[in-house]
C-alpha cells in the first residue's frame, strides 16, 4: 500500500521534520528530488510563484546548472518565501537567467516547462497573471513537469478550475489525495512520488496496489467446495427497472468475484423475464405488488438464511415497502449488508437509522447519493471527500464506499483509496456490477473493510481492461463483468 497524506497531515509532518533537518535543507532535498525525476527536453523554463513551491523550483535550477543545463526562471511576482529567496539569490549568483512573466511571454522556444507556481496548500481559483501563466503552459507543446502537484489543483480534493496539465507530476514526501481524486486523472499523464525523509505525524490514508489483494484472490485448493466461499444474496429489480441483462450482470459479477453461491431475489412479476439470463445463479422470486417487492418476512428470512453477505437496492425503487425490507434486514441479519442505489435513497427519504445495526453495514453511494445521506451539498463534499466520508462512517458505524474516479473506502478510522477505473465506466449498470463484486468478496473475506476496498479495485481494474477492448465510448457494464477474471488473474500472477 502507498501512504497518502492529507494536506494538513503533510503540513504538520513537514513542520516536524524541519525541526530536525532545517527548512532550507528540506527545500534543497525537494528540489534535488524533482530535478532527478525528469530528463530535460530542449531548453528548460521554470515558472515560479511566491511560496515554497517556487523555492523548490529555484533549487531545480541550481541542480540543472550543475549538470551543464542553462534553465530560465520566470517569476510571476517579485515576492519570495524566506527560504525561496535564499535559493533564488544563489541561483542569481550562479548566473541562472530570469525574467518576469508577462501576458506577452510565450514558451515556444522551450522543450520543458517546470511548473512551480502553487503547492499542495493552494485553494481557490488562479486569477490575473497566474491564470494567464497556467493557460500559456497548457497551450505550449513543451513537456510539462509539475512540482509536488499541478498548480491550481486542490491537494485534498483533486478539484480546480484553472489547472496546469502535466506530462509528469513529481510528488514530494508523500502523495496527497488530490493526486488521485476527482479531476486528477484528467490533468496528470504520469505521477511519481519522491520520499525526502518526512515521516507522517498522523495516520495516513492508504492507496491500494495489486500486491495488497493477493491473499484475498489466492488460487483455491482442490479440497474445497462452494460453501467455503460463501452464499450471498442480491435483492433488486422492479417492473420499472426490470433490466434483465443488468440483473444478470449483477449476479454474474458476484460469481466472477469468487462467491460460492449467488441467490438473485427479484419481484415475482419479472422473474420469468429474468430467468433466461440467469444461468449459474439461483433465482429467488419475492412477493410483489405491481412489480415492486413487498415485505414478506417469511420469504426474506428464507432468502438470507445461511448467507454471508447481501446486497440490496439495485433498481428496486423507493417505497415504504423497500424501507420496511431494509429496516427488517438491519434488525435481523447477521452478515454483511451492502446497501446501494435505491436502498440508499430509501434510507435518505424515510430517515432509516443504520446506527447499532445487527449486520455490518456497507453503503456504496456516488456523490449525489452521499449528498442525500449526509445532508451536505455536492460542492461541500468535493472540498474534502475523504474526511467527509470518514466522518459519516464514524457517526453511523458503517463502512462507506464513496464512488468516483478514485473511490474512498473507510470505516471512520482507516481510509483506503482505489484509483482504478476509467471514463468508459460512466454507463448504466456499472454500480450494479460493483455491488455484485462487493457481495461476492464479502461472502468469503473476513476483513470486511479490505473486502470492500478490494472490490472497488477489482471493479475499476476490470473496467480498465474492458475499455482497452471496447473503447471508452462503446463499452458497457457487461464488458466490465467479462473482464473480472482477467483483473483477478493479474492480481494472482
Amino acid at each position: 500500500m502507498i501512504e497518502v497524506l492529507s494536506v494538513k497531515n503533510m503540513r504538520e509532518s513537514d513542520t516536524a521534520t524541519i525541526e530536525n533537518v532545517g527548512s532550507k535543507e528540506l527545500m534543497k532535498k525537494a528540489g534535488e528530488a524533482i530535478s532527478r525525476a525528469f530528463s530535460p527536453r530542449g531548453e528548460v523554463a521554470i515558472v515560479c510563484g511566491t511560496g515554497n513551491n517556487a523555492g523548490d523550483g529555484f533549487v531545480v535550477a541550481l541542480c540543472l546548472m550543475d549538470k551543464g543545463i542553462l534553465p530560465h526562471i520566470f517569476l510571476l511576482e517579485d515576492k519570495f518565501s524566506p527560504d525561496g529567496e535564499y535559493y533564488f539569490n544563489l541561483a542569481k549568483e550562479k548566473g541562472v537567467a530570469y525574467s518576469f512573466f508577462t501576458p506577452e511571454t510565450h514558451f515556444s522556444g522551450f522543450g520543458t516547462i517546470v511548473d512551480c507556481i502553487f503547492g499542495t496548500g493552494f485553494k481557490g481559483v488562479p486569477k490575473g497573471i497566474y491564470e494567464v501563466a497556467i493557460n500559456k503552459i497548457n497551450e505550449s507543446s513543451a513537456f510539462v513537469v509539475s512540482a509536488d502537484i499541478n498548480s491550481g489543483l486542490n491537494g485534498d480534493s483533486g478539484m480546480g478550475e484553472v489547472i496546469v496539465k502535466s506530462d509528469l507530476t513529481v510528488s514530494i514526501g508523500s502523495f496527497k489525495p488530490g493526486h488521485f481524486l476527482n479531476m486528477a486523472k484528467d490533468v496528470m499523464k504520469e505521477k511519481i512520488n519522491c520520499p525526502i525523509g518526512i515521516e507522517a505525524v498522523f495516520p495516513p490514508y492508504f492507496l491500494l496496489e495489486k500486491n495488497d489483494l493477493k491473499n484475498i484472490f489466492a488460487p483455491r485448493k482442490n479440497f474445497s467446495n462452494k460453501g467455503d466461499f460463501g452464499y450471498v444474496a442480491l435483492i433488486g429489480g422492479s417492473a420499472k427497472y426490470s433490466g434483465a441483462v443488468k440483473l444478470s450482470n449483477l449476479a454474474l459479477s458476484a460469481l466472477r468475484a469468487g462467491a460460492g453461491v449467488v441467490k438473485l431475489a427479484v419481484p415475482e412479476e419479472i422473474s420469468h423475464s429474468v430467468m433466461p439470463y440467469i444461468l449459474e445463479s439461483t433465482l429467488f422470486p419475492l412477493s410483489s405488488n405491481e412489480g415492486n417487492i413487498v415485505l414478506n418476512e417469511a420469504e426474506i428470512s428464507e432468502l438470507i438464511k445461511g448467507t454471508k453477505a447481501i446486497a440490496v437496492g439495485m433498481g428496486i425503487g423507493v417505497s415504504e415497502d423497500i424501507s420496511d425490507i431494509i429496516s427488517y434486514l438491519l434488525k435481523n441479519y447477521a452478515g454483511v449488508l451492502i446497501i446501494d442505489a435505491d436502498g440508499l435513497n430509501a434510507i435518505s427519504q424515510f430517515g432509516i437509522s443504520i446506527k447499532n445495526s445487527a449486520p455490518r453495514v456497507v453503503l456504496t453511494p456516488h456523490l449525489k447519493e452521499f449528498s442525500r445521506l449526509s445532508g451536505l451539498s455536492i460542492p461541500e463534499i468535493l472540498e474534502n471527500p475523504v474526511e467527509y466520508a470518514k466522518n459519516f462512517a464514524k457517526e453511523t458505524g458503517s463502512i462507506i464506499l464513496l464512488k468516483g474516479p478514485c473511490s474512498v473506502i473507510t470505516d471512520g478510522e482507516t481510509v483506503y483509496l482505489s484509483d482504478r477505473g476509467c471514463g468508459g465506466m460512466a454507463t448504466a449498470g456499472s454500480g450494479d456490477v460493483l455491488s455484485g463484486i462487493c457481495a461476492g468478496v464479502c461472502g468469503y473475506e473476513s476483513d470486511t473493510l479490505l473486502a470492500v476496498a478490494s472490490s472497488a479495485y477489482i471493479n475499476g481494474l476490470a473496467g480498465e481492461l474492458a475499455e482497452k477492448k471496447s473503447g471508452s465510448v462503446s463499452m458497457t457494464s457487461g464488458d466490465t463483468v467479462s473482464s473480472i477474471p482477467d483483473a483477478i488473474n493479474q492480481i494472482i500472477s
